[in-house]
């Protein structure tokens, strides 16, 4: 079978779920239900900023990228941040994390957005020898606030 990149529509959820239960498990955070269907909704709403792709091969959904448009003020354009890419082990070296980020690409062309980026873990090596592949590493080191880890440690 050939594998095809498309958007996810409503009878993906369950497929989809799966796979994004595997992509939590692989960075060791909990997919609590209600973020599923959170997420399963901004998926589902075309009015929402964030957007899913699937890789199907025949009928079994084989991989998964959610996208969101960005600003980027210092460039007077917008870009797309690629917030998850993941395959399904055993697809794994058959190009279908390929696939997935050339239909990002594709998407973020046609809008005419001027820069496509993404985020990985450092030692998520198998990745990297993919982005390295089609895309450039930048310089930029990323930081975060965990909000909800103060808030929590705040009402402790």
């Amino acid at each position: 079978m050939s594998t095809v990149v498309r958007p996810v529509k409503d009878g993906d959820f369950f497929a989809w779920l799966d796979l994004y239960a595997k992509y939590a498990e692989f960075y060791d955070t909990e997919l609590t239900d209600q973020r599923a269907l959170v997420l399963w909704s901004w998926l589902s709403d075309p009015d929402h900023e964030e957007q899913g792709f699937v890789a199907v091969d025949g009928d079994r959904i084989v991989g998964l990228a959610n996208v969101r448009e960005f600003a980027r003020p210092l460039e007077g354009d917008r870009g797309l941040f690629l917030d998850d890419l993941y395959v399904l082990e055993d697809e794994r070296s058959k190009g279908v994390g390929h696939q997935l980020i050339a239909a990002v690409r594709a998407l973020a062309e046609e809008r005419r957005l001027g820069v496509v980026q993404w985020i990985t873990a450092n030692d998520n090596a198998d990745a990297q020898r993919v982005y390295d592949s089609v895309a450039s590493k930048t310089a930029w080191v990323t930081y975060e606030i965990d909000l909800a880890a103060a808030q929590n440690a705040e009402t402790a």
